[in-house]
């Protein structure tokens, strides 16, 4: 599906091999992720983290110090993005750089004290901004909600 030609109504264009009910459920799915995205991005501070910095500094976290090329393969970005996320977040002191030890002219890519608290603090407020809004909901709705989660989670894994 070509997102740029996409029907802007929620519905897309049934693809000519496909099922159109298929093509719909991901027009679908595209505007309502994109609209939670937005949302949660305004309750960050203007000139906080990018999401991309946000999801390096979470998978550093996670996974421990990395080369700037297997984070740019694993971020599914070219590695000059990566580069210029990298620079940003080192510049402000959220990831540190360091020689490899096993090949030096290499570098490694750690997340710093700092990046781990700016991190925590994102992902308290995003928690937080979701856990306002989910209020709203009834136990039932709350309830479909958690079931949907892990065919959420395999669709990501998936793109």
């Amino acid at each position: 599906m070509d997102v740029a030609t996409e029907d802007v109504s929620g519905t897309a264009p049934a693809d000519p091999g496909g099922d159109p009910g298929t093509s719909a459920l991901a027009g679908a799915l595209r505007l309502a992720m994109g609209r939670i995205v937005r949302r949660l991005r305004q309750a960050h501070a203007v000139g906080d983290l990018t999401l991309s910095g946000a999801s390096v500094l979470a998978r550093l976290s996670r996974g421990g110090p990395d080369s700037p090329g297997a984070l740019a393969e694993l971020e599914r970005v070219r590695p000059q993005a990566m580069a210029g996320t990298l620079a940003g977040l080192e510049q402000r002191g959220l990831v540190s750089r360091a020689p490899d030890p096993a090949d030096r002219r290499r570098a490694v890519i750690a997340i710093t004290e700092e990046g781990r608290t700016v991190l925590e603090r994102r992902r308290s407020e995003s928690a937080d901004r979701l856990a306002h809004a989910l209020d709203g909901f009834t136990p039932q709705e709350r309830e479909a909600l958690t079931d949907v989660l892990p065919l959420l989670d395999r669709l990501a894994e998936q793109l």
